[in-house]
């Protein structure tokens, strides 16, 4: 990802120094951060999350009201698709950027069943699909207003560049969820749990049938981008909650 957007100009890294999956667009307000920098403009945040990553880069690196060009979150090593969009660290992370007023995107690589595919293909598609999207930003502007609040979640197919078929603009999917946890026991025989990994069932929304889901596009061969807004409010039912009360 570094080397593709230092095609268009500086490129600052701010990273969680571990694995935050699932952490969704938390903060960490319980306890002090550190940056630790690894190189020229390439810092880890020691137990951070994406979205502490955003927060403190934009605080630290950037002053007198100064402010990044774009904030792109991930790549992230997985999908984040569906309703799998309120768990998103990465998502979180793009979150972040627009609250603190910078056009934001959020990138994740889809992977089959198990992580060989990445191993397989790599990440050259997503490169060059990030490429495009970037570059269609700098040369077109930002799509969305940043007062209106909304960012790109951009999932890539685990695919050869030779079975890509391009960018479909897409809906969340609806994700079909199971709950598991499994259960072991350590040498000490203290029970701890792992819970279940998801799969990537889902089934089409009753609501926008016209319109196919990130989840239909990627299985297709198509890179799905779908517009997220931080209103999450329920418009619709507004009037019918009045009338219920």
């Amino acid at each position: 990802m570094v080397e593709v957007l230092k095609e268009f100009g500086r490129v600052i890294v701010v990273a969680p120094s571990s694995e935050k999956s699932a952490c969704s667009h938390s903060l960490t307000l319980s306890h002090p951060l550190r940056l630790i920098k690894l190189d020229k403009d390439f810092y880890k945040l020691d137990d951070g999350t994406p979205s502490d990553c955003i927060y403190l880069a934009t605080n630290v690196y950037f002053k007198d009201g100064a402010k990044p060009d774009l904030v792109v979150s991930g790549i992230n090593n997985g999908s984040n698709m569906g309703e799998d969009i309120t768990y998103s660290g990465t998502v979180g992370g793009a979150m972040e950027g627009i609250l603190q007023g910078i056009p934001s995107i959020a990138v994740s690589q889809v992977y089959k069943n198990n992580k060989d595919s990445l191993k397989e293909f790599g990440y050259e598609l997503a490169k060059e699909v990030v490429r495009d999207i970037v570059k269609n930003i700098f040369d077109k502007g930002y799509p969305f207003a940043i007062e209106d609040r909304k960012l790109l979640n951009i999932n890539i197919p685990p695919i050869p560049k030779s079975k890509y078929k391009g960018i479909k603009i897409t809906k969340a999917g609806y994700r079909l969820y199971s709950n598991e946890a499994h259960k072991h026991i350590n040498p000490r025989g203290v029970e701890y749990y792992w819970l279940g990994v998801a799969t990537l069932k889902y089934k089409d929304r009753k609501y926008h049938k016209h319109i196919m889901s990130d989840l239909e596009v990627i299985k297709k061969g198509y890179t799905s981008i779908t517009p997220i807004k931080l209103d999450m409010t329920a418009y619709k039912e507004i009037k019918g909650l009045q009338k219920w009360l």
